[in-house]
């Protein structure tokens, strides 16, 4: 019998072959899981909207029962890591459109996102992904850390990052094709030691942040914002230096 938390996910993606379509895996991957794999909880509610205490309650306490600010964190971290790895459908840009707003900065552009999502056409803004990050030959951006940290790419910033994971016990996954620098990887994992699902101290967090996304990552999101191919993009690169500001200063605060 499939865990209930599997189920919920599957019938929310409308069946296997979405919910892998969805998170960037293959089918026969997902068909061989007996329950939502711990790496993978954060991405699978990000793409189903069903809430990580009902996917993996052994892993996640009720909502309510945790802390909201880190909640939030690393929701906001997951959406990035799936925006970044493939093209909504439209299924989540429904979801996306359906995003509330408050006064702040990043309030106000999770409004103008939502809004965007509401009447974004899902084909154009797979075709304006594909111009964004895979291109003929390549795409307009590399999100990558290596690229931006030495203008090449798999340099020594990759295999900086491969050690510091590895001394935290985050290995690569075998259906994981891009490199762990990239920014959609590189959000996936602190939405994972946020949300609990890597253990870590604040401290290995923090180290894991400021060794790799600091030094980059919000000029790739500015470079997105303002890249020739954005429209609907537009919004997630303003949304992701706004929150890679408040993450910088944030860690700040506990140095």
């Amino acid at each position: 019998m499939a865990d209930p938390g599997l189920e919920e996910a599957i019938r929310a993606a409308g069946g296997i072959t979405e919910l892998a379509r969805r998170i960037g895996i293959s089918q026969p991957s997902v068909s061989n899981w007996a329950r939502v794999p711990a790496e993978r909880v954060l991405s699978v509610e990000a793409a189903t909207g069903v809430v990580r205490a009902i996917l993996r309650p052994d892993l996640y306490e009720p909502l309510g029962q945790r802390d909201e600010i880190e909640t939030a964190r690393a929701q906001e971290y997951a959406l990035l890591a799936t925006l970044l790895t493939r093209a909504p459908d439209a299924a989540l840009l429904h979801r996306i459109a359906r995003l509330g707003g408050d006064a702040t900065p990043l309030g106000i552009a999770h409004a103008a996102f939502a809004r965007a999502a509401g009447a974004a056409d899902a084909d154009k803004v797979e075709r304006e992904f594909f111009g964004l990050f895979t291109g003929v030959g390549r795409g307009e951006l590399l999100p990558y850390a290596s690229f931006y940290l030495t203008g090449f790419l798999h340099e020594r910033p990759l295999a900086r990052l491969r050690a510091d994971l590895a001394a935290l016990g985050i290995e690569r996954t075998e259906e994981q094709h891009e490199p762990e620098d990239h920014a959609a990887i590189l959000c996936e994992i602190m939405a994972g030691l946020i949300g609990g699902e890597f253990p870590a101290s604040l401290e290995q967090r923090q180290q894991v942040f400021e060794k790799h996304l600091a030094p980059w990552i919000g000029r790739f999101f500015a470079n997105l914002e303002a890249a020739d191919s954005a429209d609907f993009y537009r919004h997630v690169g303003v949304i992701g230096q706004l929150f890679i500001g408040i993450e910088t200063e944030a860690f700040a605060l506990t140095a």
